[in-house]
């Protein structure tokens, strides 16, 4: 723990300034609407729920605001861009980009429950105290309307018969924040992690209801519906003083009057407009990036219903780990997938594999397939920045890819053979330890020649221990092994063609951590995943268990590939 404490020192700081940030948010409205005397009276009706009505919504209001931050991928990667000489412990938090984002709106959805359910009984109490005939202070407050003003009401719901439903469904206040309600829950609902891998397509189109939940809080204070006591008439009727003569209100011989009443102004909009302002400009910006011309040169299908497209286009420049959004406007017009760039920067053009994981992925397949010219058009954004960009900050680098989770480090791996080939002196990286998972023998063809190659190129030149690489293979039968045990004495391996043989199951990654500590006891190791949940923690505790206390000594760092 002490360790992770020290690599993750600023995103703990920033998360709980965040929390704090909330905190006192809350605490400072609560305190202001329960015993500030401009809502005296509107205390008399409501009692507690008006502070907390107002304190959750100011919390929403902040929530709101940084929601749309940790989404803004060209201001991430100009920041990572900026800190690419920093500490890397000072580019840590940008890594968690997506993580504060989920942060964010389970925040949101918290006190939007609070504020539903305050004002649920502010309703109420209005109702109650409008239907009420005991002459009490509420009871003539509902009733209230002075005769000069007629907008000097408290409460809203106007007469008796008025349900609470009605209310909420004829009132700006009411019908924005019940529209804004279910485009929430619609949106996390279909965030879940679930419908995110097997149905990405509901999950892209619903999403987009942010703009609808934006529109609705922007205007949802208009209706006016929380109001407090005006300042002049406070000045001439202060309601400690005439609270308790309020049945003398109408004797224009005493001296306190009607007090009159106003609807505290919206204030939504002052906390989202720079935010939205800042993502429209960002959304104009991958606009004008996305229209520029893309040239398909080469389309590859590989096994296991891979597709691999090598693509230019003018001015683009990426780092090894980057990723890039795809649109294909004869599947979709406005969906954009992302899709972690294989090329090395060292190469005239760019390149992804796209693995069939859901329609739109089968139909882009299956249109290549069928079409051969013209070829379908292509729109690129990006490339954006990730934390697999930080690879060669490390002395001894541990690269762990699931599946097509491994197409970050074939990028690293790219480059590694260019600068070897380039005879470049500037490569921090001493070691690399790289692992692929891989439930069936067709995917390892994916990247085979470029471990031949990789495997040729280190034997020449002479650093055969400077790539250890092991590949798993976790779906297979008796008949695989049993020919793949007949043929163990070959000199390559009969699945893939490769000198490094391959293993059957998962890494044992005790046993893997424990002997890279063990061979390098004073150096920075960073490891990287790309692949599943499960493997994230089992690599994060092996990461704290295999750090040493002493700072000298061998440190892990943890770094997952999220996008």
């Amino acid at each position: 723990m002490g360790n992770w404490l020290v690599n993750h020192w600023l995103s703990v700081l920033f998360l709980v300034s965040w929390l704090g940030l909330n905190i006192f948010l809350f605490v400072y409205a609560f305190l202001n609407y329960e015993k500030s005397d401009k809502y005296y009276y509107t205390r008399e009706i409501l009692g507690t729920a008006l502070a907390l009505a107002r304190a959750s919504a100011l919390c929403l209001n902040f929530n709101s605001m940084m929601i749309l931050i940790p989404v803004c991928r060209n201001l991430l990667s100009f920041l990572r861009g900026t800190c690419s000489f920093c500490n890397r412990t000072l580019r840590k938090p940008l890594d968690h980009n997506l993580t504060f984002h989920k942060l964010v709106a389970y925040m949101i959805c918290i006190f939007t429950a609070i504020h539903i359910i305050a004002h649920l009984f502010n309703f109420e109490r209005y109702r109650r105290s409008q239907q009420a005939m005991d002459g009490s202070l509420a009871s003539v407050l509902s009733s209230l309307s002075h005769p000069e003003k007629e907008d000097s009401w408290l409460n809203p719901i106007q007469s008796p018969n008025m349900t609470v439903m009605y209310a909420a469904f004829t009132s700006i206040a009411g019908l924005t924040g019940v529209i804004a309600t279910v485009a929430l829950v619609l949106m996390v609902t279909s965030a879940m992690e679930f419908i995110r891998r097997n149905y990405f397509e509901l999950f892209w189109y619903t999403h987009h209801l942010f703009i609808v939940y934006i529109v609705c809080l922007g205007i949802h204070g208009l209706g006016g519906i929380v109001r407090g006591q005006t300042e002049e008439s406070m000045v001439e009727s202060h309601p400690h003083n005439c609270s308790h003569s309020f049945h003398e209100w109408d004797n224009h011989e005493g001296s306190c009057r009607y007090p009159h009443f106003a609807g505290h102004p919206p204030e939504s909009w002052k906390w989202i407009l720079a935010p939205i302002a800042f993502y429209i400009f960002e959304r104009i910006l991958r606009f004008y990036r996305s229209q520029q011309k893309v040239v398909i040169t080469k389309v590859v299908m590989h096994p296991s219903n891979v597709l691999e497209l090598q693509m230019r286009k003018r001015g683009f420049s990426m780092e090894v780990g980057q990723y890039i959004f795809v649109n294909c406007p004869s599947i979709s017009f406005l969906e954009w997938h992302p899709f972690t760039l294989t090329s090395a920067p060292e190469e005239e053009f760019f390149s992804i594999h796209i693995r069939a994981a859901g329609d739109w992925t089968r139909n882009l397949i299956r249109t290549f397939e069928q079409q051969h010219s013209p070829m379908p058009r292509i729109e690129v954004d990006g490339p954006f920045g990730t934390v697999s960009e930080d690879v060669f900050q490390y002395e001894v680098a541990v690269l762990v890819g699931a599946g097509i989770g491994v197409t970050p480090f074939a990028s690293i791996l790219k480059s590694i053979w260019y600068k070897f080939q380039r005879a470049d002196n500037k490569l921090k990286t001493q070691k690399i330890y790289f692992y692929w998972i891989c439930r069936e023998t067709g995917a390892f063809a994916w990247f085979n020649n470029l471990l031949n190659s990789l495997e040729q190129e280190m034997e020449e030149l002479g650093k055969m221990d400077f790539l250890n690489y092991r590949l798993f293979l976790t779906g297979w039968d008796s008949n695989i092994a049993g020919h793949a045990a007949l043929n163990f004495d070959r000199a390559t391996d009969i699945l893939t063609g490769l000198k490094q043989k391959t293993s059957f199951g998962r890494p044992m990654w005790d046993n893997e951590f424990s002997r890279i500590a063990t061979a390098h006891p004073k150096s920075v190791v960073g490891v990287f995943l790309c692949g599943p949940r499960t493997l994230s923690k089992s690599l994060r505790k092996c990461c704290q268990r295999y750090s040493s206390l002493d700072p000298r000594k061998v440190q892990f760092y943890f770094n997952k590939e999220t996008f």
